[in-house]
């Protein structure tokens, strides 16, 4: 298959896995401000859009990290960055249909590490950067944020002890617009250079730019845009998982945890780790919820979120090595891997209309299953 063919193949599937990070990430700005009131739906989602495009412009620090820090860049060819994509888009779509918050940037790198493992060997793999700058902070910012987000809780609660509660959670939930607005700033920063740095990435393995070269602005522009088109369509599913399963979420909680995320998320941003923005939201949602005196946090669901964390590395690794494997044996291989995660896809998506989650009723909690009666 002839290289501009294939790098403009690569680029096209890499905006797509941007768009499903967008509307897979909604969840981590406006969760908590949709499920206090403080945002309206439709206008969280559409401020997060636009603040996600804004974001994608204030650092490319992520982005050559992502571009020559992952992977060796001279040893593998646009072809295995597309397994790779292949593998982080189907296990977004997948924990999407399941309402669960996992991470688009750890399905990402799985998803590279193990296409690169099959088509150059274990050697092509930068495994010291990956425990230095991807798991050893999956491990510590989620506690952090949720330690940091558990105290401020606790404080924003004793602050307005004497205040009167309406007076209270209309002014936490003015300062929710910012906090949340910071977030969906920082997910712009943090997260839509993680595809600039795919792109990049793949300019570079088909000789189009120099190693070690950072994103063109068509890259910036073209990651930031459908980032932010993904962000505005609203990752429903989720938005309830994390807004409504996790705690019965008040205005203080969710100014605190949206506060503790931000702050975390742009201090990664700056020191160029491709921070999971899940996880720190995600922690600083059940910190939050543990700050509350007498509030009641769901540790089950806790439970089935850091499986889930534990899982999308290696899952998205696994899919996307078969899918190099495959890829690689020729032009007829990326066809097959194409139109087979195509299909994939369309029912994963066919799938989730079987039972819709929207603007209209995302904040409804469905139900727990009614009790079995036992017998005397």
């Amino acid at each position: 298959m002839d290289v501009s063919v294939i790098v403009v193949v690569v680029v096209i599937t890499a905006l797509i896995f941007d768009f499903t990070n967008g509307f897979h990430d909604t969840a981590n700005a406006m969760a908590t401000s949709i499920a206090t009131g403080a945002w309206h739906p439709r206008v969280a989602v559409a401020v997060a859009g636009v603040l996600n495009l804004a974001g994608a412009f204030l650092s490319v620090q992520v982005a050559k990290t992502i571009s020559s820090g992952i992977v060796s860049e001279t040893r593998i060819t646009p072809v295995v960055i597309f397994a790779g994509l292949v593998g982080a888009i189907l296990w977004n779509l997948v924990t999407w249909l399941l309402g669960m918050p996992s991470s688009s940037s750890h399905a990402l790198i799985g998803g590279l590490i193990g296409a690169t493992w099959v088509a150059a060997g274990s050697s092509a793999v930068q495994f010291s950067a990956v425990l230095g700058k991807v798991v050893l902070p999956a491990v510590i910012s989620p506690v952090l944020a949720g330690i940091v987000a558990l105290a401020a809780t606790y404080l924003a609660y004793r602050i307005t002890a004497r205040a009167a509660r309406g007076t209270a959670e209309c002014g936490f939930q003015l300062g929710q617009k910012v906090s949340s607005s910071m977030i969906a700033l920082a997910h712009g920063t943090n997260d839509a250079q993680k595809t600039m740095g795919v792109i990049t990435l793949t300019l570079v393995t088909g000789g189009l730019l120099a190693p070690g070269s950072g994103p063109p602005f068509w890259v910036v522009l073209s990651a930031g845009l459908a980032i932010a088109l993904g962000t505005y369509m609203g990752g429903w599913r989720i938005i309830r998982t994390l807004g409504r399963r996790v705690s019965d979420i008040q205005p203080q909680q969710g100014f605190a945890a949206e506060s503790t995320s931000a702050a975390v998320i742009l201090a990664s941003s700056h020191l160029g780790f491709p921070l999971s923005t899940t996880q720190v939201c995600t922690g600083s949602v059940f910190g939050a919820g543990a700050g509350r005196r007498l509030a009641s946090v769901r540790w089950s669901m806790a439970g089935r979120m850091a499986l889930a964390w534990a899982i999308t590395l290696p899952a998205a690794a696994v899919v996307g090595a078969a899918a190099s494997w495959l890829a690689t044996r020729g032009p007829v291989g990326t066809i097959i891997v194409a139109v087979g995660g195509s299909a994939i896809g369309g029912g994963i998506y066919a799938a989730s209309r079987r039972n819709p989650v929207n603007a209209l009723n995302v904040n409804d909690v469905p139900a727990p299953p009614p009790s079995v009666p036992t017998a005397a």
